[in-house]
């Protein structure tokens, strides 16, 4: 133990000086524990607010989808340019190097495939998301969806139940299915249903017309889904104009690793997304990189 003669009184205290108390950079989270800031502060820049995730969770409904047949040599080359990864327990158990250190959006919620009613879900253990060290629990929510939707929206709340008690943050994932059209009024009222019910990030989809009133309207951040595979230069697009009405960054899968130069799709979404370039500039950096000029 310290010799007692060694303490000094009032040395460096700091007296007159009030402590700092810093708010937080993330809508909706000013009032949550310190474990769910620390988590989404992994998974969000706190210098730019906004966050580039690698989502490559398909398989657990759609099997071996073009890009995703061999993860190691696809996708493990590209999760040191992410700021986050989305997937499934069990690609982070077979493929996901453990060293890399990055937020994991954990698929939490899981069920029918594309083969038969998809939706029809049920949640992961909380055990199992702490065990693999999860940043966050992804849960699909079916909004409008007649047969699912009470059952999603079941799930979600009882994945913000657990994760509070947890510490870890719900990303609530809305489900748009072919009968529903994605126009700001339908996404609105679905992210809005979703943050309403206690989701601390929301992932939607981009419309063109009056994005900004989807991501207004939503108390809590949102990142846009990438959705299929588009030309780099729309999807490049895609995402400087959800940013620049709102989006607090994007969650992309095939239009990173179903491009010619994913590592280069990725740096040109992260300059885009981080640092507000223009698309055209993106767009170079991103041809740059493919054609071997970085």
């Amino acid at each position: 133990m310290p010799d007692g003669d060694n303490v000094q009184s009032g040395k460096g205290a700091g007296i007159g000086t009030p402590q700092k108390s810093d708010g937080y950079f993330l809508k909706g989270a000013s009032n949550l524990d310190w474990g769910m800031k620390d988590r989404l502060s992994r998974i969000f820049n706190p210098k730019s607010g906004r966050t580039v995730m690698l989502a490559f969770d398909h398989g657990y409904i759609m099997g071996p989808t073009t890009g995703l047949e061999r993860m190691d040599l696809s996708i493990v080359p590209l999760i040191e340019y992410a700021d986050c990864i989305m997937c499934t327990r069990g690609t982070l158990r077979q493929v996901v190097p453990p060293t890399f250190n990055k937020p994991v959006s954990l698929r939490f919620s899981a069920g029918t495939t594309i083969l038969t009613s998809l939706n029809d879900e049920c949640i992961m253990d909380i055990q199992e998301a702490s065990r693999l060290n999860a940043s966050m629990l992804a849960v699909m929510v079916a909004i409008g969806d007649a047969e699912h939707e009470a059952v999603t929206i079941r799930n979600l709340t009882k994945t913000v139940d657990i994760g509070t008690q947890y510490g870890i943050p719900t990303l609530g994932v809305n489900a748009v299915g072919k009968e529903l059209k994605r126009d700001a009024r339908y996404l609105a009222l679905a992210a809005r249903v979703v943050a309403e019910n206690g989701a601390n990030v929301v992932k939607t989809y981009y419309c063109d017309d009056d994005f900004e009133q989807v991501t207004n309207a939503c108390p809590v951040p949102i990142v846009i889904a990438g959705g299929k595979k588009l030309p780099e230069k729309e999807a490049l697009e895609m995402a400087y104009k959800a940013v620049s009405q709102g989006a607090r960054g994007v969650d992309m899968g095939r239009n990173i690793f179903q491009s010619d130069s994913p590592v280069g799709m990725m740096l040109a979404v992260k300059e885009i997304v981080h640092n507000n370039e223009k698309p055209d500039k993106a767009l170079q950096l991103y041809n740059d990189y493919k054609n071997g000029k970085h």
